[in-house]
This record gives C-alpha cells, structure tokens and sequence, in this order.
C-alpha cells in the first residue's frame, strides 16, 4: 500500500462551496469595509437604479457595485474619468467567482469636488430656464416692506441696516433670521423663502450673508433653495459674499448684488435725491406759472390794442370791461393753482417727516403705555368678578354640602365595614358602630 492511500481523504468543494468560503473569508477579515479612492470606468446605470462600474488606478482594477439605495443619495452623477472617493465592503460575486466592492457612499475625490458639483447643477438648472433673462422680475421703486434673510449675527445684517438707515428710514424691515452656514441652512433659507412669499407681506426680499469659502457659501448652491427662489411671488435680490463670489442662488434671483451694502442701495431710493428732485419740480411749476401768466398778459394787452384800432368807444369799453374781468379771473385761476398745488407740496413735505422713524417711536410707545394701562385695567376687573363668582359658588356649595346637614343635628351611622347604615333591621345586636356628627364622630354599641 502506498503512502498515498493513507492519506486522510481530502475535502472536496464545488464551485458554489468554495465561493461562498472565501466570500466569508473576505467579509471577516474587513468586515467594516475600507475607503478607497480611484477612477470611475464603465459606469452603467440599468433601469434598476443600482449603478455598476470599475475603479482601476495605474496599476490594477477591481470591479464595484452600488445600489439602488445608496445610489439614490448620490449628490452628483458618475461618469468615466472622474476621480472619487468612496466607502465599500470587500466581497465575492459568488455566481462568476468574482471579486468585487459593494460600495454605500461615494463623493468626489480631490480639490475640485464641490467646484464641479456646482457646475453640475448650474447647467442643469440653467438647461430647465430658471437663470433666464425674461422671467426676471424688476424691483419696486418704493418698497413699504423689505424681507431680509440673513444670519441676525452676521456683519452682513448690519452693512444692510446701516445703508438702509442712512438712505431712506420709511421703509420697514424685518429681519428673517436663518443659519447661513451647515447642513442645517439650506432648508431653513427654502422654507423661510417660501413663508415670506406665501405671507404677501413684502414687496421684496433680500437673501445676504457675508464672504467666505466656496464650502462656507455652499447652502447658496443648493438645489431646494434655488427652486424657492424661482418659486417666490415676489422679487428676489441676493447678495452672498464678495464682489468675486457667485452662486447657484445669484443666478437664480431677479438682481445679484455684488455686497450686501450694494444690495441695500439697490432696494431704496437715496432720500437726499428726493430731496432734491422735490426742489426742481417746485422750481419747474413756479417758473411754468410765470410763464403762463407772462403769455397771459400778453394775449390781453394784444386783444387790448386790436380794440383800440377798432375806434368803436362803447364796444371798446364793453370789451375793456370784460377783458379786465377775464385778466383777474385769470390771475385769481393762476394764484389758487399755484397756492393749491404749494399746498399740496407742503402736505407732501409733512408726511415725509411725520413718517421718520423718531414719530413713529413715539406714537408707538404711547400705543403701548395706553395699552398697558387698558390690560392692567381689565384684568384687576376680570380679577374682582372671578372672586365674587367663586365666593358665591362657595357659598352655594356650602349649602348643599353633607357637612352642613350635620351642623343642624343630623348624623351619620356607619357599620364595622366603613358601609353607611341606612335601615336598623341591617344592625345586630352587640354591632359595633361609628356615628359621624357635625363636629366630631362617636363609637357605639346596640345593646337591643
């Protein structure tokens, strides 16, 4: 017998046997998976939604897999050439024997990542028209109400106040507090956009934060803000960043600003140029009435000396009668329009003042002294008539109360079981019992 015959039988596997074998092998020894970093090739995409592809570098490839699920949290689309990084377990395609990586995150890889996030988005937004030229909105030339969504920290917030302030204080502003920076900003800046629309509020809204990084603006790249942009009933101006910084969100808006305090030159009309527009316009009727009356007075004397060539003595002192009757009409018709339309300027002039912010601070805190006073009031009023209510219920309350019954010489007997005694057949004789008057309780024993 050979020493071939007493080996021990060897174990035999088939094909499915040892894939799964060292399938398992594989999985214990990483079983938390690695990170891995490489180029994308022979990205397909089936009607599955799972996504399959090679990651190869200079030297070597290995076949990847991810799917549907973990494909549907992709932020940008895979295609050959791009470098990436992702996460993945090690594993064997047990059917063809295959190793492969079955990845559940992938982002990518190197400087650049968010750059051509950005410019993935841009152009697909671009593509459905929302950066188009026709559906910008203009501004209002005199918004009453301005909507400011910014971080109410931020030095962006008081660059826009300041300006505003400094241009024309009649506008009111509210400020829209929202994080401008995180994972948490890009849905507070959607749904705060689309309240302040849906509210009809304001006649325009600013969205601002200050400068930074292409990372610190990201929440201004965002899809679900972009869209809130396009959605908003109302004009809106963005101003993120510096002069050199654009995002999704510039694009998107009726008006990019290149600063914050651009932005709020861009929203209101400089008062001092009012001002002085209001001073030519007054110059301009002055100078027109005199004109009028200067043309007036020539019509006259002209008319006058046509008659005088006539010679006719009673028409031309008709004529000169009624004439001078028509030049005072005139002069009258002339001084009531001009004094009319001063007037008018003046009443112009006394609600610009009376709508500086000071007034209004101080009608507003009368409002609320008085108001004060008008609560303070009625709640000592409300006050007194819950106190005669509750002290008439009390009194209601007492009248009917078991207690009271006691209080007139009634009682209450109870047996040995706590139970009241209402018949005497219920009590034997040698019962002991428990008799509850009105100002105290008596132990008992029927002796009958």
């Amino acid at each position: 017998m050979s020493d071939f015959d007493n080996r021990p039988a060897p174990e035999i596997f088939t094909p499915s046997g040892l894939n799964r074998l060292v399938r398992d092998l594989l999985e214990d020894a990483l079983p938390m998976g690695v990170w891995i970093e490489g180029e994308l090739s022979n990205v397909s995409r089936p009607a599955s939604g799972h996504v399959y592809f090679t990651l190869k570098d200079a030297s070597a490839q290995v076949r990847c897999a991810m799917f549907r699920m973990a494909a549907s949290r992709l932020r940008f689309r895979p295609v050959d050439g791009m470098h990436v990084l992702m996460r993945a377990k090690v594993g064997l395609y047990e059917a063809r024997g295959e190793f492969q990586l079955v990845a559940d995150h992938m982002e990518p890889a190197g400087e650049g990542a968010l750059q051509r996030e950005f410019e993935q988005l841009k152009a697909r937004l671009g593509a459905e028209g929302l950066f188009d030229q026709e559906r910008k909105r203009e501004l209002p030339s005199f918004p009453r109400r301005i909507g400011v969504i910014t971080s109410p920290s931020g030095a962006a917030i008081r660059d826009v106040l300041s300006v505003l302030g400094r241009r024309l204080g009649l506008a009111e502003v509210d400020v829209l507090p929202v994080p401008v920076q995180g994972r948490e900003a890009p849905p507070a800046i959607a749904a705060m956009l689309r309240r302040a629309s849906d509210s009809g509020r304001y006649d325009v809204i600013l969205i601002t934060r200050g400068g930074g990084s292409l990372e610190d603006l990201w929440a201004f790249n965002d899809e679900a803000v972009a869209r809130a942009i396009h959605a908003s009933a109302v004009p809106v101006v963005s101003a993120v960043g510096h002069e050199v910084d654009f995002t999704i969100a510039d694009f998107v808006a009726d008006l990019r600003a290149a600063t914050p305090s651009a932005a709020a030159e861009l929203l209101v009309p400089d008062g001092a140029d009012l001002a002085r527009q209001l001073d030519r316009l007054r110059q301009r009727m002055s100078t027109l009435m005199t004109r009028r009356l200067q043309a007036a007075a020539q019509r006259a004397d002209h008319w006058q000396a046509r008659l005088n060539a006539q010679r006719p003595q009673a028409r031309l002192a008709r004529d000169a009668e009624r004439l001078e009757g028509l030049r005072r009409r005139i002069l009258v018709s002339v001084s009531q329009t001009n004094t009319l339309r001063q007037a008018r300027l003046d009443r112009l002039h006394v609600r610009l003042t009376a709508q500086h912010p000071k007034g209004r601070l101080a009608a507003s805190s009368l409002s609320v002294a008085r108001l004060r006073q008008r609560m303070a009031t009625a709640m000592s009023r409300r006050l007194e008539r819950d106190r005669l209510r509750l002290t008439e219920q009390a009194r209601t309350l007492h009248a009917v109360s078991p207690l009271a019954t006691l209080e007139r010489g009634y009682a209450i007997v109870f047996d040995q079981r706590n139970a009241v005694v209402k018949h005497a057949d219920n009590v034997a004789v040698g019962d002991r019992l428990r008799v509850m008057l009105g100002d105290g309780e008596l132990n008992v024993r029927r002796d009958d």
